[in-house]
């Protein structure tokens, strides 16, 4: 169990306190007849400046909303290690993929889907790898998936060369999955070409990804031969994962879609589970205090 407050900002209210003992009522005029009827305490020592000092502290207290919590926090995870390995080859500059905007080049349309797709996976964490004649991470494992989106910006079709090194890809991301400690790690494989390029064959990538228990879901995009589809599929069939084909962009959104609802992300966790508020304590002890003022005062004055 761990102690809080909800609302720790009403604690400036406690700077109030010297109020008590240095802002002055208006002053009463008493007359007595004798001068031994006036006490000699001094008011500092007085119980009901006390009184209300511990009353006004409780009431603060209880506005500061003290609670107890326990359970996982947001730094607690349970997502997966999810690599995107994504071709950015010479061939991934050809327009005409999306059929809402011609000119949109295939790579453009697939970051675009992509990012919308990492907003989606909460507590998952993802890393980018990205392909062509080589390939290399273009950022590691994070669970900062805003700036995950922002590094996308920064590729561009050609940066790892202008060919298809599918077996390169896999093995970069099976090193850029090595840093995490999730149980579940997969990879999802987005190319529009042929395995034509790199120093790794696609078969020893996958015997690699499979004695790591590493699914790969690989997406082919582009029309029917543009790409190596009998790859793709033993890849994913091997390895556990499944094969895609998007022959548009809104069939990469509906791919995107599927792989969503095969690898569900977990909800996020609150910050705080099963909190017990304790508000009630410094309330009722105020309370307590206040009526116990009240009857002694009533006394004073019968």
């Amino acid at each position: 169990m761990h102690f809080t407050l909800g609302a720790p900002y009403f604690l400036l209210l406690l700077l109030l306190l010297p109020c008590f003992f240095w802002c002055k009522p208006d002053a009463k005029r008493y007359y007595f007849p004798k001068l031994e009827w006036i006490g000699q305490r001094h008011p500092l020592w007085h119980p009901d400046l006390w009184l209300k000092v511990v009353i006004y502290t409780l009431m603060v207290i209880a506005l500061a909303r003290p609670l107890l919590y326990e359970g996982a926090t947001s730094e607690h995870r349970k997502g997966r290690d999810l690599i995107l390995a994504l071709d950015a080859s010479g061939s991934m500059g050809e327009s005409g993929f999306d059929p809402k905007n011609r000119y949109r080049t295939k790579y453009e349309s697939t970051l675009s889907l992509t990012k919308a797709f990492i907003n989606k996976r909460f507590d998952d964490n993802m890393g980018i790898v990205i392909f062509g004649t080589f390939a290399y991470t273009a950022s590691p494992l994070t669970y900062d998936l805003s700036a995950l989106s922002q590094l996308l910006e920064m590729t561009d079709v050609g940066i790892a060369g202008e060919s298809t090194a599918i077996g390169d890809a896999i093995i970069q991301s099976l090193r850029t999955l090595k840093f995490g400690h999730a149980k579940q790690k997969a990879i999802i494989l987005i190319t529009d070409g042929y395995h034509n390029a790199g120093s790794v064959s696609p078969k020893a990538a996958v015997a690699k990804a499979k004695a790591a228990g590493v699914k790969i879901y690989t997406v082919g995009i582009g029309k029917a031969g543009d790409y190596d589809a009998a790859l793709l599929q033993k890849i994913a069939k091997e390895t556990g994962g499944h094969s895609f084909g998007a022959t548009d962009a809104e069939a990469l959104q509906a791919v995107y879609a599927e792989i969503d609802k095969l690898e569900p992300s977990p909800i996020r966790s609150e910050g705080y589970l099963n909190q017990k508020l304790l508000i009630y304590y410094p309330l009722g002890a105020a309370l307590l205090l206040l009526l116990g003022w009240i009857w002694i005062q009533d006394r004073r004055c019968v």
